[in-house]
């Protein structure tokens, strides 16, 4: 006999359910992906009834996985795209209208009015975060001013908001909890990140009721239970929103540690242990996690857009027939053209961290005749690493850390080219895990521990360096990279 641990990934682009030892060894992994919908430029959606479906099938492949049989599965963790908003009917558990993704940006006028308001300040102080359509707050505003009635049902707490976590929760318990947990919470605009309470300020200046937001727990708590047919109840012991899930499962429990997960977006979290440093250089505060009455606190930078980018390569203008021939092309690309002007500045939903410029739209620069889409290609890898330059400069120069090495993970990670550019224009090594799915692991070991089957320690220990990519280019040659770079960032940034 034997015992399990499944985690639970529902990101943007896919749902995963991914198996683990009770001591944190991963042992398979199914996954099916998550139809976008795009309503009208800028906007972005998912069907919420998709979002549940797609995580019901990669669970139940996982329970009838072979590697179960005669073994018990003992705790399950759910970590999920953060800032998506879903809002559906208390009773009939009943989406009222889509999820609005994190990457929409159909609120950004009423993100004006917020700053025209003078809220800039106090939700900075108040919740960690910038005013911008990427967080929950104005999409939930914008869901209860556009479907008919929504608000009136709201004040009478006939409606519920959840993030995907909180979604989840919500269905795999029959309606039975309706919660999320402190990380999810901090990335709404409407939690403040002292009291650990929904804010009355910001939910009174977006006109949400507080009825409809779900109660607040720490990451490491006992959810709820799923009732499986073939394994009987599992206890929900972990949920963490997906970037914290991967600090933590890249084992940065100490101070100043710091993390770059390549998703469909780019987010670098660099844990600041019980502080929550003043910022002005438009890094954001979160919550990194909170274990009993310990919360432990993250600097984040946030790149909108990052794997999305080669997504759109091979999907969208397609001249990439597959997009793990990426990485070869710009090798043989960079061989042949060292020094290219072509600069793709990836703004297709704006630009977070450090710029914060919501209007902002993305560029080809620097085309010349012989431009080719090998070199657009290459240009669009190289742009991934530059938005992360943005952010770590930052987030040195706010914390007074100078990193040595980056520790990173997701799916983009695994692009040799990627790698060792960032290594290049950084100045830093790269540290890459021989398992990447940090995401999927950091709530997997948070479920382990809240039930008592690992400590701290032994999870510091789990996470192995599968390579390192070192830098090979002169400080003359980062200079002139970063001029490069900041000519093109001038030309979008009104």
């Amino acid at each position: 006999m034997s015992d399990f641990i499944i985690s639970i990934d529902q990101g943007t682009t896919s749902s995963r359910a991914v198996l683990f030892t009770n001591k944190g060894k991963f042992l398979a992994l199914a996954q099916t992906d998550l139809p976008q919908i795009f309503p009208s430029p800028g906007q972005v959606e998912h069907d919420p009834a998709v979002i549940l479906s797609t995580t019901l099938k990669v669970l139940q492949e996982i329970l009838r996985h072979e590697l179960l049989i005669g073994g018990d599965v003992i705790a399950m963790g759910i970590t999920n795209q953060r800032e998506t908003a879903i809002v559906w009917d208390k009773k009939s558990g009943e989406p009222i209208y889509n999820a609005i993704v994190w990457q929409d940006k159909r609120t950004s006028d009423v993100c004006d009015g917020l700053k025209k308001a003078g809220l800039s300040e106090y939700a900075k102080t108040t919740t960690g975060l910038v005013i911008d359509p990427y967080f929950s707050g104005t999409k939930i505003a914008w869901i209860l001013d556009n479907v008919e009635g929504a608000r009136e049902r709201a004040k009478n707490g006939e409606l519920c908001f959840g993030t995907v976590d909180s979604w989840i929760l919500y269905n795999l318990t029959k309606g039975e909890v309706h919660a999320t947990d402190v990380t999810n919470a901090s990335r709404t605009l409407l939690f403040n990140l002292r009291t650990f309470e929904w804010d009355s300020e910001m939910l009174n200046q977006l006109k949400v009721p507080i009825e409809m937001m779900p109660d607040v727990f720490p990451s490491s708590h006992q959810f709820g239970e799923f009732q499986s047919i073939s394994h009987g109840a599992i206890p929900i012991t972990a949920i963490l929103g997906d970037q914290q899930s991967a600090l933590f499962g890249q084992g940065c429990f100490s101070p100043g540690m710091a993390k770059n997960t390549y998703g469909t977006g780019c987010f670098m979290l660099m844990n600041t242990g019980v502080e929550i440093p003043s910022s002005n250089s438009g890094l954001l505060n979160t919550i990194a996690w909170q274990i009993g009455d310990t919360t432990t606190y993250a600097l984040e930078g946030s790149v909108f857009v990052a794997g999305a980018a080669v997504q759109w390569l091979h999907t969208g203008i397609e001249i990439l027939d597959d997009i793990q021939s990426a990485s070869d092309i710009a090798f043989r690309e960079a061989e042949k053209n060292p020094n290219s002007s072509v600069v793709v500045v990836p703004a297709f939903a704006g630009l977070g961290t450090p710029y914060w410029d919501m209007h902002a739209r993305g560029a080809i620069l620097g085309l010349t005749r012989d431009t080719g889409r090998d070199s657009i290609t290459r240009a669009t890898l190289e742009s991934i690493a530059y938005r992360s330059k943005d952010v770590l400069d930052v987030m040195q120069d706010c914390s007074g850390i100078s990193l040595f090495a980056l520790k990173v993970d997701g799916g983009a990670s695994v692009n040799d080219y990627l790698m060792q550019f960032q290594s290049d224009i950084l100045g830093v090594s790269i540290e890459r895990l021989s398992f990447v799915e940090s995401t999927a692991a950091g709530v997997a070991y948070m479920a382990a521990l809240t039930i008592g089957e690992l400590t701290l320690q032994e999870i510091s220990k789990l996470p192995e360096l599968e390579r390192s990519f070192d830098p090979e280019k002169s400080l003359a040659w980062r200079e002139g990279k970063k001029a490069l770079w900041s000519k093109a960032i001038e030309r979008i940034v009104l």
